[in-house]
């Protein structure tokens, strides 16, 4: 029983292990070759419709923060009318 259990061990542990890494490494090979393609591109907006989303949305939040931070500024500068 016991040789059963470790011969299954093993074969489980084998097959777990190899289809991991033939997976991993595909993915690997697909990602280089999209982001190795010259197509004029940014890298940072080679990963399709998603990154374009994230770095849109970065880039609107940046701008409205400065706006706010400036709008701010200029409020606070201004001398406050006496009542």
């Amino acid at each position: 029983v016991y040789l059963l259990f470790q011969a299954l061990r093993q074969i489980s542990q084998r097959t777990i292990s190899t289809a991991s890494r033939r997976q991993f490494e595909n993915r690997i090979s697909e990602n280089q070759k999209l982001f190795q393609e010259d197509n004029g591109l940014p890298v940072h907006l080679k990963g399709g419709a998603k990154d374009s989303l994230l770095y849109r949305t970065t880039t609107g939040l940046t701008v409205c923060g400065a706006i706010y931070a400036f709008y701010y500024l200029l409020v606070s500068s201004m001398p406050k009318k006496p009542n």
